[in-house]
């Protein structure tokens, strides 16, 4: 793909979010995911949007008017290449000052050009001055929840995840592990999560020897500690609320193939993803069932042995992943969320038999939608008592226990409940 190309796909899909208030998981232009660089430049772009944004709105005299904010977002993009990658100067200044006339917008062509070269000769100054590039709503929350460790937090908000995969029951993670080293894909392994590996660089997922044949599957390793918390045993009927797309109903079936799993989901499209990776994967015991976890109307009565609730919330555990979190959440979102989650443990717990365990998880970072949210629905069940998680990840709270995102971990929440027999 010529570079003009590429930073014309980078800038629609930048507009996409900052303009259109559009996730990047609902952008289906294939330039987008098949170009390496369009995502890269992508994601780096929003990743850094709000010092970009502070960066150039301060060179600017006067603001642009609305029906040329694109050109603003194509300085974002500008800006992102002369400071964060290793794209030539004049050539990062060039395709942006050349896609000024595709737009049809050739006035603007002196005004990109005098900023971007403003911020070139400001880039020593700039790369030295610290930056948590968060809306400062959100830093303000995450300093109050996390004091001592608010800044080391934002900062690995801003870097990369790292691509890791779980291994499918056909063929041991050894062997696996091999098959990649043959294929030059460098990994390791990771003592807590028995079928996990980490690559050392991300590849398109049909680089990855026997993806179509159901022989991995990509998840984060915080989310993969779920089946193995959950604990499934043959025979057992379990309830995987909220499951779109299926990642932890199939590694639940993987680990336990005579359990009966059930992949509740609102989202018809989402649940048919489900199916599709049960498929994939080559396994046979999971349903797929379409429903709302907040009521019973799908419900045919019959009491679970085990729930998971991976519960809507904030995301803000896995920002290094889905960078547009910073740009598309507002704070009123997350007491929206809380209520939801309420609503949908209240809903789930009358639906698991006495003495069944029901757990909880997120990725989300925040109190109120983890360890506050579990106090709370502990306080008001009297049937309900908490399971001491004894796992060497994340760190002990109030209730369950809270992984932050770091290297090999996104940020997650995990707490086990026993309903009273």
């Amino acid at each position: 793909m010529a570079n003009n190309t590429v930073i014309r796909t980078t800038l629609e899909c930048v507009c996409a979010v900052v303009l259109e208030k559009r996730s990047l998981s609902d952008i289906t232009d294939p330039n987008y995911h098949n170009n390496a660089k369009v995502k890269a430049y992508t994601f780096g772009t929003i990743r850094f949007y709000h010092q970009l944004n502070e960066i150039v709105s301060g060179l600017l005299k006067k603001p642009l008017k609305k029906q040329d904010l694109d050109l603003h977002c194509l300085m974002l993009v500008g800006a992102y290449q002369i400071l964060y990658t290793k794209t030539p100067i004049h050539a990062a200044i060039f395709e942006s000052v050349e896609l000024a006339s595709v737009l049809d917008k050739s006035w603007a062509k002196k005004l990109i050009n005098a900023i971007l070269r403003q911020i070139d000769r400001d880039k020593e100054s700039i790369q030295k001055t610290p930056h948590y590039s968060h809306p400062s709503w959100l830093i303000k929350k995450i300093k109050n929840n996390y004091p001592e460790d608010f800044e080391n937090i934002l900062k690995n908000n801003n870097t990369q995840a790292p691509m890791s995969i779980r291994v499918g029951a056909h063929e041991s993670k050894e062997s696996y592990q091999n098959k990649l080293t043959q294929k030059g894909i460098k990994s390791k392994t990771l003592k807590i999560v028995p079928e996990a590996l980490v690559l050392e660089n991300a590849v398109p997922v049909f680089d990855l020897p026997d993806f179509d044949k159901g022989q991995c599957y990509v998840q984060d390793a915080s989310a993969q500690l779920s089946a193995h918390l959950l604990e499934p045993k043959a025979d057992e009927c379990i309830l995987d609320a909220c499951s779109a797309p299926g990642g932890k109903a199939t590694h639940l079936a993987q680990i336990c193939p005579k359990a009966e799993i059930i992949a509740l989901d609102l989202d018809q499209d989402r649940l048919t993803r489900v199916s599709e990776n049960t498929e994939r994967l080559c396994i046979s015991n999971v349903t797929t069932q379409l429903g709302d976890a907040t009521n019973k109307d799908w419900w045919n009565g019959q009491l679970f042995d085990k729930i998971l609730l991976d519960a809507p919330c904030s995301a803000t555990g896995v920002i290094r992943r889905h960078p547009d979190i910073k740009l598309l959440r507002k704070p009123k979102d997350i007491a929206r969320l809380v209520k939801l989650q309420e609503a949908i443990l209240d809903n789930l717990w009358q639906m698991l038999k006495p003495g069944g365990t029901l757990l909880y998880a997120t990725c989300s970072i925040l109190k109120s939608e983890n360890e506050i949210q579990i106090c709370t629905f502990l306080q008001n069940h009297n049937d309900a008592h908490e399971v001491a998680l004894d796992i060497d990840w994340g760190v002990p709270v109030s209730a369950g226990r809270q992984q932050l995102p770091h290297n090999e971990f996104d940020g997650f929440y995990y707490a086990k409940l026993k309903k009273t027999e």
